[in-house]
């Protein structure tokens, strides 16, 4: 299943690096139009304006290669008690996949929670164990399982 959940990880990285080069192709082909037409300050506040979408678009797509750079240091075969970068933890509550923010992952009747690292029931969970409870916005919870 942790293969399964790594894929569909991949996917959402890809496919929002896909919508942003799409984006970016776009931005260009309008920034090549805004050249063409030569309307004094309309054409340069045009440019500027398609100049800043094109800086916003950059740094998405740094962000996208960093969230490559997580998901490149996931070791899906390596077994250990504690709950880590890659870890599959089922709880009383709901389960997750400690690896990047994608949302739910959906498998059969089991529901996922793809999460973050940095996010914060991820940073409750960090180094914990198998029949460890926590508690997290108020509620208290069981760790019934660590993949």
């Amino acid at each position: 299943m942790k293969k399964d959940l790594l894929q569909f990880c991949w996917k959402q990285v890809d496919d929002r690096a896909a919508r942003l080069k799409k984006q970016s192709d776009e931005l260009h082909e309008s920034l090549d139009s805004e050249t063409k037409n030569t309307a004094g300050d309309k054409h340069e506040t045009g440019r500027a304006m398609v100049q800043l979408e094109q800086e916003k678009l950059g740094q998405q797509l740094q962000e996208v290669d960093a969230i490559r750079g997580v998901l490149r240091k996931i070791d899906i075969d390596k077994q250990t008690d504690y709950i880590r970068l890659g870890s599959l933890v089922r709880t009383d509550m709901a389960n997750y996949f400690v690896a990047i923010s994608a949302g739910l992952f959906t498998y059969g009747e089991e529901k996922v929670y793809c999460i973050s690292a940095n996010a914060p029931i991820a940073q409750t969970l960090w180094g914990k164990k198998k029949g460890d409870a926590f508690v997290f916005n108020g509620a208290a919870h069981s760790i019934l399982e660590v993949i």
